[in-house]
């Protein structure tokens, strides 16, 4: 018996395997539209989970253990799948504009991508420095550079490591710990030179002063040498040159600064921000378009302007599929309004990690990593 194909009445499009579109992903799975067509297009078939990502560094995941297969997801789902490169926006003709394939149609938009650090400003980065998204460049660096220290310690030459970070944020920081705890297991008793670069006086600026002063100390007690209220000005091969004058041989130099949008979409026409990214309504809709959405790093809410950080990419991912519903069936609209504070686990690298939340802050603990440990195998076992 032949089945019968459902009739394509309107095209759904994901930009970008974000923890937003994977969660709409898996909910489109047991929640489908009749004539309603998904598409994702992604750059990657996998997409890394960033609470996870410190613990890859550190040793404690593999690599399928922190990445959500987005092939398998897009099965489950019933999308069609397009691994590309997006490179712009025909929003007069509703069109994606795509390095490889041809144009893609949409009548409803959501864009996913994340951001990446900013680097351009600064001379010498872009071509010295790695940066920390996208994630697939950075764990690329890291395992070669891991192997190599191991394949030298097998040797018996033995080379001095000196890494450099810039970016003395909660992600600069958690790199700093899980790279120096990772290079000591491979080198012990000897333990990797690190310096972080920081250009304000305190690190992670966005958290309460009890939470900066707990993580400064730690950083102190592992010997990674801090260089505070120090803004890198220049970078050339295996050095970091800073405003003052100080100067540090580093290599490799990571690149862990505030985030950046991509360029591509400033020629958009969608309604951004100063750093380029897309502006959203408390529906999740773009402030110019409101048949494109946007979640996760890439988007800025007007009215609740919040941290970029994995956590309200995990918790928009709900109120973005239950929009786009109501978008596809011509219902009105909810509006969604992020939480102010949120828990935050801080891996030190060392099987602990610190808790904070608002003004209140605990010292690194094993019970906090087993927690931290708990909250992101589950979130996980929902793409497994």
């Amino acid at each position: 018996m032949l089945q019968t194909l459902e009739p394509v009445f309107k095209d759904l499009v994901l930009i970008g395997g974000g923890h937003s579109h994977a969660i709409v992903l898996k909910m489109f799975a047991s929640k489908q539209l009749p004539g309603v067509r998904l598409t994702l297009i992604t750059e990657s078939k996998d997409t890394p989970y960033s609470g996870m990502l410190p613990g890859y560094i550190a040793g404690f995941y593999t690599y399928e253990q922190c990445h959500i297969n987005l092939r398998w997801l897009a099965n489950f789902a019933q999308a069609q799948l397009y691994i590309d490169r997006v490179v712009g926006l025909d929003l007069k003709n509703n069109k994606v504009l795509c390095a490889n394939y041809p144009q893609i149609d949409f009548d409803v938009l959501s864009i996913d991508i994340g951001s990446t650090p900013a680097m351009i400003s600064v001379p010498g980065a872009e071509e010295h420095a790695i940066p920390a998204k996208p994630v697939p460049q950075l764990l690329k660096y890291w395992d070669a550079l891991s192997r190599n220290v191991t394949c030298e310690l097998k040797t018996n030459i033995q080379q001095a490591i000196s890494i450099g970070i810039v970016g003395g944020g909660a992600g600069g920081v958690e790199l700093a710990l899980s790279m120096q705890a990772r290079l000591h297991k491979i080198l012990n008793p000897g333990y990797p030179e690190i310096h972080l670069f920081q250009r304000h006086a305190e690190l992670m600026p966005d958290y309460h002063h009890c939470a900066q002063r707990q993580v400064k100390q730690l950083l102190l007690q592992r010997g990674i040498k801090l260089h505070l209220g120090e803004t890198v000005s220049r970078v050339e091969l295996q050095q970091v040159i800073c405003e003052s004058g100080l100067t540090v041989e580093c290599n490799p130099i990571f690149w862990v600064t505030q985030a950046s949008a991509p360029p591509w979409l400033k020629t958009t026409g969608l309604s951004t921000n100063e750093q380029g990214f897309i502006l959203v309504e408390d529906t999740l809709q773009s402030q110019s378009h409101p048949h494109v959405f946007a979640a996760g790093d890439i988007a800025t809410m007007i009215n609740h302007p919040r941290p970029k950080a994995g956590v309200f990419a995990v918790r928009q991912g709900k109120p973005l599929f239950e929009n786009l519903q109501r978008m596809m069936l011509g219902k009105v609209l909810k509006p969604y309004k992020p939480q102010k504070q949120y828990l935050s686990l801080i891996g030190t690298g060392d099987g602990r990690a610190i808790a904070s939340r608002g003004i209140f802050t605990l010292p690194p603990h094993k019970l906090f990593w087993r927690w931290k440990d708990w909250i992101d195998r589950r979130f996980m076992e929902r793409f497994s």
